[in-house]
C-alpha cells in the first residue's frame, strides 16, 4: 500500500521536467540537417560579404577542423572549454589579430549551424583577453613605401623577373612595365588596399583639363554596401594609366589585369595576390633599402606618412584614405609626430640636438 506522501503532486511533475541541455553539452543535429542549414544560410548570404571574408571564414573552419580531430574533440557544437583550448594553442604561434579572427569564425560556423554560439560565454572572452594582455594589441605595420622610395621604383621602368628587363638599347618600356607602373602610382594617389586596386575599372577613369584625373572605386572594407568614393589621380600617374590603357588595348572592364609570358593581355582582374608581388620584386630590382619586403599596404603607409610630413591634417588624411576612424592613420604617422612632439622641442631648447 502506497503512503499519500509518495505520490507526487501536479506541481512536482511540473518542475521535474528535465532541465535545458547545457552549452557545454549541446548535441549537434545529425549531419542532414547541419547541411540543410548550411545551404539556407549560404543562399541567404549570397552577395552580403567580401570574398575575402568567405576565404578566411573557409581557411579559419579547416583549421579549426583539423585541430578538434586531432585533439578529438567535437567541432559543432564546440563547448566554450574547445574554443578556449584552441585559442589558447593558435596563440603560441600565431599573432593575436589572427587568434581573434579564428574567434569570429568559429561564432560564424555556428551560428550559420543554426546552434548556440560558445564564444559569447564568458569563459572564452576571458581566453582573448588574456591573449590580448601576454601578446599585446599592437599590430605590426607594414613598411613604408613614401615617395622616394616610389621614384626609384617608377624610374625601374616596373618590371618584374618574369619578364625582359628594359636596357638602354631596349628602349621601349615593354606592356609589363607600363602596366606595373601604372599599378604602383595608382596605389600612391589613392591610398587603396590591394583588394580594392585590383577592382578598379577602366571606364571609371576620368581625366580632366588640367592632366589630372579621378577614378571611382565602386566598393571598398569600409564601404561593403557599394556607396563608391571619387579618388584623386595627378597627372603623372595619369600619363602613366593612359600609356598602359593605349598599349594594351582596353577600353572596358578591369584596369589592371594579368599577362601571359607570351605578352597577351588577360580578361580577369589581376589577383589580390599578384600586388605586393609585384611591389616586393620592382623594389628589390630599385634597390629600395627596407627592414622588410614591401606588402599590399605599403604604398597605403607611405602615403600617409607622407601627407602628415607634408603638414596635412587628420581629417584630411582620413578623407584621403577613406578611414571611418582615426585609429589607423594615427598610427601610420605616429613615428613621425613623436619626432615633431614636445619631447624633441625640449631637447631643441636644451640644445641637445
Amino acid at each position: 500500500m502506497k503512503l499519500e506522501a509518495d505520490v507526487p503532486d501536479r506541481s512536482q511533475i511540473r518542475d521535474s521536467r528535465p532541465l535545458p541541455v547545457p552549452l557545454a553539452e549541446e548535441r549537434s543535429p545529425d549531419l542532414e540537417i547541419l547541411a540543410e542549414r548550411f545551404e539556407q544560410h549560404a543562399r541567404a548570404a549570397r552577395g552580403a560579404f567580401a570574398d575575402n571574408t568567405l576565404r578566411a571564414l573557409a581557411t579559419d573552419s579547416r583549421i579549426f577542423a583539423a585541430w578538434c580531430r586531432e585533439n578529438e574533440h567535437a567541432m559543432l557544437p564546440a563547448t566554450p572549454q574547445t574554443v578556449t583550448n584552441f585559442l589558447d594553442a593558435q596563440a603560441k604561434v600565431k599573432s593575436r589579430a589572427t587568434v581573434e579572427r579564428y574567434r569570429s569564425s568559429i561564432a560564424a560556423l555556428h551560428r550559420a549551424a543554426g546552434l548556440t554560439n560558445p564564444c559569447n560565454d564568458e569563459l572564452v572572452r576571458l581566453a582573448v583577453k588574456r591573449i590580448s594582455r601576454t601578446k599585446g594589441r599592437r599590430q605590426k605595420q607594414a613598411e613604408p613605401l613614401n615617395r622616394p622610395n616610389i621614384e626609384r621604383m617608377l624610374d625601374q621602368k616596373a618590371t618584374t623577373r618574369r619578364h625582359k628587363r628594359v636596357t638602354e638599347a631596349e628602349p621601349e618600356v615593354p606592356l609589363i612595365g607600363l602596366r606595373n607602373a601604372a599599378l604602383v602610382a595608382v596605389a600612391y594617389d589613392t591610398l587603396l588596399r590591394r583588394s580594392e586596386l585590383v577592382a578598379l575599372h577602366v571606364e571609371d577613369v576620368e581625366r580632366t583639363a588640367d592632366g589630372s584625373g579621378t577614378i571611382l572605386v565602386r566598393r571598398s572594407k569600409t564601404d561593403q554596401e557599394g556607396e563608391g568614393a571619387i579618388k584623386y589621380l595627378a597627372p603623372d600617374t595619369m600619363e602613366r594609366v593612359s600609356a598602359w590603357l593605349v598599349q594594351a588595348g582596353l577600353t572596358h572592364g578591369p584596369l589592371f589585369r594579368p599577362l601571359t609570358k607570351g605578352g597577351r593581355v588577360g580578361a580577369s582582374p589581376l589577383g589580390g595576390a599578384e600586388v605586393y608581388r609585384i611591389y616586393r620584386e620592382i623594389a628589390l630590382a630599385a634597390g629600395v633599402k627596407l627592414a622588410r619586403p614591401p606588402s599590399g599596404h605599403s604604398t597605403r603607409v607611405g602615403a600617409t606618412q607622407d601627407m602628415f610630413a607634408a603638414g596635412f591634417e587628420l581629417l584630411e588624411v582620413m578623407q584621403a584614405g577613406s578611414w571611418k576612424t582615426p585609429a589607423m592613420p594615427a598610427r601610420y604617422g605616429e613615428r613621425l609626430r613623436a619626432q615633431r612632439g614636445a619631447a624633441r622641442k625640449l631637447a631643441s631648447l636644451q640644445n641637445r640636438m
